[in-house]
């Protein structure tokens, strides 16, 4: 048995409960500091563990990361002594590690699982009775710019079950089943306290979860403060959402390096983190090019809420509006096809078929009849029968794949996806509170694509929408970055080569320095150059040529978390040449790997353990609306076998394995009212009926369902047809694009590409008597849109 595996088997998860015989769980409290300064957080996260019982133990808390942070640091507090850990070979760190225990030391190990970079765990051994420890990880990561303008900082707190496919890594922690009580029932606590710097100023901070009301720490609102409301469930991830004053003015930061190490080395030289905000043109999407396929997650899981909240719209639900979207928006001449997945996978046609109102027709038939019902997560076959797939000529892949992302071996699946770069690219969409960052960011990194996540209360269909619009743009080309430095200095790239810049994107660029800093203070210049639709842009940025110290290394380790994600593919598929490099880089920047591991030892403490330490199987918290097990691995006979057990919540402590039919008792009470009552979706959801309804042309017909969603009659809508100036689907279409206007302004973002290709069917089909034709139905619907939507 592996050293992974055992851990695994005797984990212990970090919620404080107590366990299934009652002995009190070590880790009594988790308390987390964030200090946000522009585009860039530092995290401090301490776990306080005390070991209240008669013997010593050994704790394995296994915990979510998302994977652009950069673990720099790792120690303990034992009974007021500080054991700093150091960074090693995970093999060798493993084997120290054990020994340590073995001779009565006390250990602390942190390492990143086999098998995701998003998930952790932390070996706590040989905890004294009676004895306190504290251990603190620190970290760096880069944060997103979502599309209204605000920074995104994530504390991923919910760690989901990770569905194990047929050839998956069995030397990961994520493969374990522990016992799971409902949410409600978990007495742990989490704080969190978040300061937040920006020259800029900070207009607001929002967040999914309460906060105290925000402290601005100078008359200027350049700094503030937020905390966490006490009380905390780890029912979904802490998530703030920042607004600066001004978040796309390019800007360079300049850090100082370790000028005493050997030339040569990550380290040493000053880095730069070279943010800038390309002002690309909006230009209409192409007419016909593109192949579209969507590969939609049909596991169980789908069939639980978007949020926690219980008036929720169901995954499943949002995911069918989603496609129903999709397909209407797509443009003519262009090729599309779906997939759904789960335990296996299921393709609407053979191969991606033209786009006409027949296949439109008969994609749309499957996708309201499609249920959550293809078990569990695995995504690589049907990734692989897509790749295999001929080319169309003249129409470039483009990808779309929706999970929730509960798979074990992302690294298999970014390798997929990698080994096919060039003929495609992906774009990936995150569903609900855990799903993994590895994966989705992953892929979309990968193949040149970009990735969202869809939590709370945002929208599916405006992420897919606004993704959609994206990948039809014209493609920007020739992307150049020059440097403009004293005599003497010159700029080494460390970002890879930045060869796709979508619209409404920021870019961040790592470089270092080399050569003689000037002695007197002078600037330096980076321009960014790309060509659009034939035109050349160029984007500058001035910036001092004096780097200034920061003792944790941010931006040097920030650096070299974008360099270890194009090398370090986990330890089963990592080319030899790059394991050396990603090794390298590591140990030289003091960052986490697949291949490395933080351990830090207390030698003063020499206590032989009397026979094997005692472990906790502490039993994993998990949202009861997420359907969990059904991605489990099927056992013989499937899961109508388990629906015939008789579970509820005077059971407190049941395995995963006995979970459905609690889920189904819930289901059945709960969520089935929730989605009849506010989520009829294809039924009374008029702005989804009117979308439904639209040809694949972008025209309308006149009948009775679109007099449904206007709210008259079709004898009324036949009576005000002037028919001597359009005919009647040029009269529908008309009445259709203002009623948007008028009753879904607050969804325009889901609407626009289709409402853009009525407009030009209708620029074609009514020509001049256009103006008359609109100036008619305003009237006839006593409606208040502008005519000038229309662009006569």
């Amino acid at each position: 048995m592996s050293f992974l595996q055992k851990s695994c088997i005797t984990m212990v998860h970090f919620y404080g409960l107590l366990t299934l015989q009652r002995e009190p769980v070590p880790l009594k409290s988790i308390s987390v500091s964030v200090s946000i300064y522009e585009f860039v957080a530092d995290v401090s996260a301490t776990l306080n563990y005390e070991n209240e019982e008669k013997v010593p133990l050994e704790a394995v808390f296994l915990f979510p990361m998302d994977e652009d942070s950069a673990v720099y640091s790792f120690e303990a507090l034992v009974d007021g002594k500080k054991i700093v850990a150091e960074l090693q070979d995970k093999m060798k760190a493993r084997t120290n590690y054990e020994k340590a225990i073995s001779r009565g030391h006390q250990a602390f190990l942190l390492e990143e699982d086999s098998s995701s970079r998003d998930v952790f765990s932390c070996n706590v051994g040989n905890l004294q009775p009676g004895s306190k420890a504290a251990v603190t990880l620190k970290y760096v990561q880069e944060l997103p710019l979502e599309t209204d303008g605000a920074l995104r900082f994530v504390l991923p707190a919910v760690l989901n079950p990770r569905y194990q496919f047929s050839g998956s890594s069995k030397d990961s922690c994520l493969n374990v089943k522990t016992p799971i009580i409902p949410v409600e029932d978990l007495p742990y606590t989490l704080s969190m306290v978040a300061t937040i710097d920006s020259k800029h100023g900070i207009e607001k901070v929002q967040s999914n979860c309460p906060l105290s009301p925000t402290e601005y720490l100078g008359e200027d609102k350049t700094s503030a403060q937020v905390s966490l409301a006490a009380g905390h469930k780890f029912d979904r991830d802490v998530e703030l959402l920042i607004y600066y004053s001004e978040v796309h003015t390019p800007s360079v930061v300049l850090e100082m390096g370790m000028p005493k190490m050997k030339p040569g080395r990550l380290m040493r030289d000053p880095s730069a983190m070279v943010s800038f905000y390309p002002n690309i043109p909006e230009d209409q999407p192409s007419n016909t090019c593109g192949e579209f396929v969507f590969l939609m997650d049909r596991s169980g899981s789908m069939q639980s809420p978007m949020s926690s909240q219980d008036t929720s719209q169901l995954r499943i639900q949002a995911a069918k509006e989603t496609l129903t979207l999709l397909l209407k928006s797509l443009p003519m001449g262009c090729y599309f096809n779906i997939y759904g997945f789960g335990s296996s996978y299921e393709a609407y046609f053979p191969k991606s078929v033209k786009y006409t109102q027949q296949t439109m027709e008969e994609a749309l038939g499957r996708v309201k009849l499609m249920q959550a019902d293809l078990g569990g997560t695995e995504i690589l076959a049907p990734l692989q029968n897509i790749y295999r797939g001929p080319s169309i000529p003249g129409h470039p892949l483009q990808l779309f794949v929706f999970t929730d992302g509960e798979v074990t071996d992302t690294f298999s699946v970014i390798k997929e996806v990698r080994i096919n770069r060039q003929k495609h690219r992906c774009f990936s969409f995150g569903i609900g509170e855990g799903a993994s960052t590895s994966l989705i960011k992953g892929i979309a990194r990968a193949s040149g694509g970009t990735s969202e996540f869809i939590t709370g209360k945002d929208r599916m269909q405006s992420k897919a929408l606004r993704t959609l619009k994206r990948s039809l743009q014209p493609v920007v080309e020739d992307v150049s970055l020059s440097w403009h430095l004293p005599s003497g200095l010159s700029a080494k790239m460390l970002s890879p080569e930045q060869t796709v810049i979508f619209r409404g994107q920021r870019l961040i660029i790592y470089a270092q320095l080399t050569g003689r800093m000037p002695a007197a203070e002078t600037t330096g210049k980076v321009c960014l150059k790309y060509t659009f639709q034939g035109k050349t842009f160029e984007d500058k940025v001035t910036f001092p040529v004096q780097p200034k110290p920061d003792v944790n290394f941010t931006i040097h380790r920030l650096a070299a978390k974008s360099l270890l994600q194009t090398k370090d593919m986990g330890l089963r598929d990592t080319p030899a040449s790059d394991k050396k490099d990603a090794l390298n880089l590591s140990f030289e920047s003091g960052i986490i790997s697949s291949f490395t591991a933080f351990i830090a030892i207390n030698k003063e403490l020499n206590k032989p353990v009397q026979g094997p330490l005692a472990h906790r199987d502490i039993p994993r918290p998990m949202l009861l609306r997420a359907s969990a097990p059904l991605k489990m691995r099927r056992q013989s006979g499937g899961l109508g076998k388990l629906k015939a057990c008789s579970y509820g919540y005077d059971k407190p402590w049941m395995s995963l394995e006995k979970l459905p039919c609690l889920l189904e008792k819930t289901h059945s009470s709960t969520h089935r009212t929730n989605l009849e009552t506010y989520h009829a979706g294809f039924g009374e959801n008029h702005l989804v009926q009117l979308i439904y309804h639209q040809n694949a042309n972008g025209s309308w017909d006149l009948n009775e369902d679109l007099a449904k969603v206007l709210g008259v009659s079709l004898e009324e809508i036949t009576a005000a047809h002037p028919a001597e100036l359009v005919d009647s689907s040029g009269w529908a279409t008309i009445l259709a694009v203002i009623w948007l206007h008028g009753n879904g302004k607050d969804l325009k973002c889901e609407w626009e590409l289709l409402e853009r290709k009525a407009m030009a069917w209708m620029r074609v089909h009514a020509g001049s008597t256009m103006p008359l034709v609109v100036k008619a139905a305003i009237t006839f619907l006593k409606s208040s849109v502008d005519p000038a939507i229309f662009a006569f």
